[in-house]
């Protein structure tokens, strides 16, 4: 016969499974509140900590290090390798003595230098425990452009910039601002042909012209005819050509490429001239044979001056 009565259950069992499983879950819950206060405790102490570390380690810079009159600028050694005076130099850097060295922004002065168009490059330093070193590399100016510029009330005044053998726009630096005056025999051919408009100080020229006018200008200065002619204006106005006048009264037509093979067939010329007792008139040395030349009728060889002896710092610099 089959039964059809649930069997009676120990209900003492089970109260006893459930209290455990009550007690197990409020040992859990206590367990996660007591981690989370240790969690948050030490997460406290950690930051305080920090806190702590961090105002101590500001107080201790300030009083060993940015405040300490040991680290305060004695000395501001400054050089270059061009002409500008230490003093003006200083004065551009914006640093002063008993700045304190460690708070000197190196990188702010190297920036503030090299804006200056007249300045290449910068370098600074800190020399402990008192003296700032600044090491300045000038541009070096090779030709310069002469242009009248307008002033207020109709008026116009002669300007003159000049530019480096990479095309950079310089203004001329004054007297006041150099280290020695200029001498006597200091000189630079002029560049002329050039809409005021392109000239931009502070910017570098990117007419092919003017750039070809300067690679000339540097091969010429480094060839033997630097020693016995005068570059005194190149005219740049043409599209495929630079016209060249000397103070020798001489003018030579040159092509915008390969300047040191032209200057190669104008020393060729120039000595054929010199064994016959005769000066260029006029060459085209952007022919590359049977180059066209005319010489000076001897009234107008007589005129020629003499080369004159000057100074030209590429030559110096480069030797």
């Amino acid at each position: 016969m089959i039964s059809f009565l649930r069997p009676q259950r120990n209900r003492q069992n089970t109260r006893r499974h459930v209290l455990n499983v009550k007690l197990s879950s409020e040992q859990r819950r206590s367990a996660r509140v007591r981690w989370m206060g240790v969690a948050f405790g030490t997460g406290a102490v950690a930051f305080l900590t920090l806190f702590l570390c961090w105002r101590g380690g500001d107080w201790a810079l300030q009083r060993l290090i940015y405040r300490n009159p040991t680290f305060a600028v004695r000395d501001i050694v400054v050089e270059t390798d061009g002409v500008i005076a230490s003093e003006q130099l200083r004065r551009w850097a914006g640093v002063s003595l008993e700045d304190n060295l460690f708070a000197i922004d190196l990188a702010r002065i190297k920036r503030d230098l090299e804006y200056v168009p007249v300045i290449r490059a910068a370098e600074v330093e800190r020399i402990l425990p008192s003296t700032l070193k600044v090491r300045v590399t000038e541009r070096e100016p090779v030709a310069q452009f002469i242009f009248a510029q307008p002033k207020l009330g109709g008026a116009t005044e002669m300007v003159t910039y000049t530019l480096d053998e990479e095309g950079f726009v310089m203004p001329q630096v004054m007297a006041y601002q150099r280290s020695v005056p200029p001498a006597a025999n200091d000189w630079l051919p002029t560049i002329t042909g050039v809409a005021p408009a392109e000239i931009r100080p502070g910017r570098r020229v990117e007419l092919p012209q003017v750039l070809a006018a300067l690679r000339l200008i540097v091969a010429f200065e480094r060839s033997s005819l630097a020693g016995l002619v005068d570059f005194r204006e190149i005219y740049v106005g043409s599209a495929d050509v630079l016209l060249i006048t000397t103070d020798q009264r001489s003018q030579l037509v040159f092509g915008l490429r390969n300047p040191e093979q032209q200057l190669q067939r104008w020393r060729g010329i120039y000595d054929y001239g010199q064994r016959r007792g005769l000066q260029i008139a006029t060459a085209d040395l952007s022919v590359a044979n049977n180059v066209p030349a005319r010489w000076l009728e001897a009234s107008e060889a007589a005129l020629v001056k003499p080369k004159v002896i000057r100074n030209s710092r590429l030559r110096k610099r480069n030797a």
